[in-house]
């Protein structure tokens, strides 16, 4: 092979790296652009719903005259249910309540779920054996039963079931980031810094909650969805804020009887869940994505 046929060898094969390296760098920007989307979508939902106060264009728990399943028209936009309630006033405030909810439980997860798991990754022994012991114990229990047991012993309200749902949730952040801790404790950085006598608490402070951090971000914005959905569910049978609170369950539960009469009843806060709980599902797989920088 004579040195102008290795050049074109070469420089074919140059050729050949440098447009697969422009179709990978394409592919990861288009889903860079739709992890950004999805996050913005939320952020949208988000601002919506906190702004419900404002964009209501009536009161949510006061009935709208003498219009009672009225279709969509200018003065109500989604119609009115069978009270004579704005549906789209209510949907507009029970989004707010089930993203306020979620942003709740999501914390107190976080915060007692979030020290368990700390506790136990870092201190190997007795006490990480009986702290993961007890978040088993939780774990092995069925989540919806005991949320639904534990709202109704309190009594149907919006705190019973912020109360019900959050016993059963601190678990999974438990095990999560007590794998993490685990994982970390392990390299070699912490035990040069065990063995040059670093404090425990600075080992923790430096070291392991900047470790888990991102782990615990990404797994609170996937939760978003679900816990929008366990919520509903409970108002949906009647162990949230009883009538006339702005739920989307209660609502779509509330409507069911008129579907076939006024579809829009029921169906709007149905869809509003199922919006919700896409976008959050969406969103937290970019974060996921992001955080990690792609590769």
């Amino acid at each position: 092979m004579t040195t102008a046929d290795l050049t074109v060898t070469a420089g074919g094969g140059t050729g050949r790296a440098a447009r697969r390296w422009a179709r990978v760098t394409a592919v990861r920007h288009r889903a860079l652009g739709v992890d950004l989307l999805a996050v913005g979508l939320l952020a949208v939902i988000v601002l919506v719903a906190l702004a419900a106060p404002v964009l209501a264009p009536h009161s949510p728990v006061l009935r709208s005259g003498e219009a009672f399943l009225a279709p969509g028209s200018p003065g109500h936009l989604l119609g009115t249910d069978a009270l004579g309630y704005d549906v789209l006033s209510r949907l507009l405030y029970g989004m707010r309540s089930s993203l306020l909810a979620a942003a709740v439980v999501i914390t107190s997860g976080v915060l007692i779920g979030g020290l368990v798991g700390l506790l136990a990754g870092a201190l190997p022994g007795w006490v990480d054996s009986l702290l993961m012991r007890t978040t088993d114990l939780f774990l092995a229990l069925p989540g919806l039963v005991i949320a639904m047991a534990v709202a109704a012993a309190l009594g149907a309200s919006f705190t019973s079931a912020l109360v019900g749902v959050a016993v059963v949730w601190w678990p999974l952040y438990a095990r999560l980031v007590r794998g993490e801790v685990r994982a970390l404790a392990a390299r070699p950085h912490l035990e040069a810094a065990r063995l040059a006598g670093t404090p425990w608490g600075q080992r923790v402070t430096r070291h392991l909650l900047p470790g888990v951090r991102s782990t615990i971000v990404v797994a609170a914005s996937l939760d978003v969805g679900g816990l929008v959905v366990a919520l509903s569910g409970l108002s949906f049978i009647g162990l949230s804020s009883p009538a006339p609170a702005p739920e989307l369950g209660a609502m779509a539960a509330q409507g069911m009887a008129y579907l076939l009469q006024a579809w829009w009843v029921p169906i709007f806060p149905g869809l509003a869940v199922l919006v919700i709980a896409l976008a959050a599902n969406l969103a937290g797989d970019g974060v996921r994505d992001l955080l990690r920088g792609r590769g």
